[in-house]
């Protein structure tokens, strides 16, 4: 089979760094909107046997699953061999449970669209809960930022490995900072214990372990109003925090998000580009997770593991 690479407009940038990670083109796709609103695609190019990847994160507005939705029914009306949707960040992924009454699983649903639309294969990059893997009944490959993490912090001396602490921003983040921990050579963690008294609202109540004197590196999957981040950092400052550093691997940055950052006493933080930023600021760097993305599509593609890039 021939692997042939289409993107959405959802993250045209990402898309044609992973084109040149992987060493193709980007296929010819005509995407464009009715006077209404209303999505239109269609492929340029001849792809009846092809090994069909489609790039698209589908962060709001839900035109982007929309249009996810509609380039993947294309592609099987085309007669393509395989279809893998490669998601970079997989909207809707919070609501993965059904936690009060009358309230739909969202991430289920979500699941379900893309393999009705004809998603023979899905590539993802740090799911908001193990979880939805699960709702699939087609192969997922779950990708970790860990490996993009690890390489950037050794490659570029930024911790005191000597000397820092993984923190997780609440108690399910702890798999992840346990995770990011060990392959940064065994550090530490922390556990900040927070409360939500509504959504979007974030209260800290304590701080379980011992930061005093430490860098810290905060690691979480997703940044949106900021106010986790936010709060974490404060509550690390004031028990004796030295530096303080925060990796969120899918940067939403809603409302005053960035000025929270700003205000935050954080020194810098990381995100991954596997959302386009609506804003930047000095305290934010961008780490593309092109190369790991595109690795796995290489891979999938040969029929090797991926499992390597589980680091």
């Amino acid at each position: 089979m021939e692997l042939k690479l289409f993107s959405g407009r959802g993250n045209l940038e990402l898309s044609k760094r992973i084109a040149k990670a992987v060493g193709c083109e980007l296929g010819k796709l005509t995407i464009r909107n009715f006077a209404d609103g209303e999505i239109f695609v269609k492929f340029e190019e001849n792809i009846r046997g092809a090994d069909v990847f489609v790039i698209q994160s589908t962060q709001p507005p839900a035109d982007n699953l929309m249009e996810l939705l509609l380039i993947i029914d294309a592609a099987k009306r085309a007669s393509a061999q395989r279809i893998t949707a490669v998601i970079p960040y997989y909207g809707y992924g919070r609501q993965d449970k059904k936690d009060e009454p009358r309230v739909p699983i969202s991430a289920k649903l979500v699941a379900d669209l893309l393999t009705t639309a004809g998603a023979d294969r899905v590539l993802t990059l740090d799911l908001h809960a193990d979880q939805i893997q699960g709702y699939f009944n087609v192969p997922l490959d779950h990708l970790l930022s860990t490996y993009v993490i690890v390489q950037h912090f050794k490659d570029n001396s930024i911790l005191d490995l000597s000397n820092t602490v993984v923190v997780a921003p609440d108690v399910g983040g702890t798999r992840k900072a346990r995770h990011v921990g060990r392959a940064l050579g065994g550090l530490p963690i922390a556990i900040v214990d927070k409360w939500r008294p509504a959504p979007n609202m974030v209260e800290v109540m304590n701080v379980i372990g011992d930061v005093e004197g430490k860098e810290v590196l905060i690691v979480d999957d997703i940044i949106d109003t900021g106010g986790t981040i936010a709060n974490a950092a404060k509550a690390l400052k004031e028990r004796g925090a030295k530096k303080i550093y925060c990796w969120a691997t899918h940067a939403l940055l809603s409302g005053r998000a960035v000025e929270r950052v700003e205000e935050a006493p954080l020194d810098r933080l990381y995100v991954s580009d596997s959302i386009p930023l609506r804003r930047t600021s000095y305290k934010i760097e961008v780490v593309s997770v092109a190369e790991l993305l595109g690795e796995a599509i290489v891979r999938i593609h040969e029929g090797r593991s991926v499992s390597s890039l589980f680091v």
